[in-house]
């Protein structure tokens, strides 16, 4: 098959090249971030709820998050769900982050204090153990004054499936 345009073959018209462009494998750092940047772009959840992405890696993931006044439940602190969708989906972007596709089967929060309005809320992540199959990792969530408000605990099975990035 050669290369045509308008049925001229490029290869025979004098001084052409055919310029290929080499593509390096991506190392581990690299494939990290491409993954999680294919997850977040398509994370209708995790865009909707305003996250940012403040550091990646591999088995981290820093997001932060501006506490809404749609947030808030019937008390006027943040509802438990919206530090639990942070804190899961820090979980699903470190633990994913290694290239391996992995989903959740086991999470807890311990909501620890209040949150509100106008709060901005961060992730930290630990990973704590990693086979080849299971991952646990705890994730703190922390307000703009450094203060705990939640510790989140996800386990995720690591399905063996690879990126495609």
């Amino acid at each position: 098959m050669g290369f045509k345009i308008v049925g001229v073959d490029l290869r025979k018209i004098s001084g052409w090249r055919l310029i290929q462009k080499k593509q390096h494998p991506m190392n581990a750092e690299e494939k990290a971030i491409a993954v999680v940047n294919k997850m977040f772009n398509n994370d209708p959840m995790s865009q909707w709820l305003g996250i940012e992405r403040t550091k990646d890696g591999i088995g981290i993931s820093n997001l932060r998050l501006v506490v809404r006044k749609e947030m808030l439940n019937g008390f006027s602190i943040a509802h438990g769900g919206i530090t639990y969708c942070l804190a899961d989906s820090a979980l699903a972007f470190a633990s994913n982050s290694h290239g391996i596709q992995s989903v959740s089967i086991e999470t807890s929060i311990s909501h620890v204090a209040p949150v509100l309005e106008g709060d901005v809320l961060t992730t930290e992540v630990e990973e704590k153990n990693l086979t080849s199959r299971i991952g646990l990792y705890y994730i703190t969530v922390k307000n703009q004054h450094g203060k705990v408000v939640a510790f989140f605990k996800g386990t995720v099975y690591r399905t063996g499936k690879e990126w495609e990035v």
